[in-house]
């Protein structure tokens, strides 16, 4: 069974209008290829319908569980962030714009589904590791850390000759 991620457009009354929706394992499970698998988020759309268009403010907040990029193991992710896009009408859809999409005048509802995952996609780090304690050490699987070290590449590897006149190139620049 989906859980709908919908808002009614259709006959939407002028003014300010806000919905919540609960994001968790069974909207992940809805995106095959996703790294993500489960999370516990909150997304608050705040919709303000305007004579022209819609003005629709998003903001997601909670955690996702994702492997660390270091040791593999799951760990807690929380995530954060703030998005916003107008809904204009017009005679076909177009959504070439992040920003603005066009949705035909006699459509009832937009599905949000697309845009709360690829939010929450942005929002990710770069580096998704563990966090650190408070005494600096890394949460990451100590045996992991342990076999990683010794596949790591000894960093006292004797200088070439040959860089040594493009690495003067690079210092005086």
């Amino acid at each position: 069974m989906s859980v709908l991620f919908t808002i009614p457009i259709g006959g939407l009354k002028e003014g300010y209008h806000s919905y919540n929706f609960e994001i968790n394992k069974e909207f992940f499970d809805q995106f095959e290829e996703s790294e993500i698998k489960e999370g516990s988020l909150t997304a608050v759309v705040e919709a303000d319908k305007l004579a022209t268009h819609i003005d629709l403010s998003i903001r997601i907040e909670g955690s996702v569980n994702i492997s660390c990029d270091r040791c593999l193991e799951l760990f807690r992710q929380p995530l954060s962030c703030e998005n916003r896009f107008l809904v204009k009408f017009g005679r076909v859809s177009d959504d070439s714009d992040p920003d603005i999409i066009t949705l035909p005048a006699d459509e009832n509802e937009l599905d949000l589904r697309q845009y709360f995952y690829e939010y929450i996609l942005l929002a990710m780090p770069i580096q998704r590791v563990h966090s650190v304690d408070e005494n600096g050490k890394s949460a990451c699987d100590p045996e992991m850390l342990k076999k990683l070290k010794e596949h790591i590449a000894d960093e006292e590897i004797t200088n070439d000759p040959r860089w040594d006149e493009l690495k003067k190139l690079m210092n005086n620049n």
